[in-house]
């Protein structure tokens, strides 16, 4: 994974998903931050967890913050 291309989460769509795009690529839906983290672990941060999910300046949240995943 590069760093100058963020990962963009989304706004949630009508059933809570949020599309999760890393490096220009959608890697899938995610649901909740657990989610996030898992597509962070399979595109190269094998490390990450939740809570780097929460804090980090890589990810772009559009339609709302890592709290945000209704409609």
């Amino acid at each position: 994974m590069t760093s100058s291309q963020p990962v963009v989460i989304y706004p949630p769509d009508e059933d809570g998903g949020r599309r999760v795009r890393v490096d220009g690529e959608i890697l899938g839906r995610a649901f909740g931050v657990q989610d996030v983290a898992r597509f962070m672990q399979e595109a190269g941060l094998q490390e990450w967890d939740e809570m780097d999910v929460v804090r980090s300046d890589l990810i772009d949240w559009r339609g709302g913050g890592s709290d945000i995943w209704r409609h």
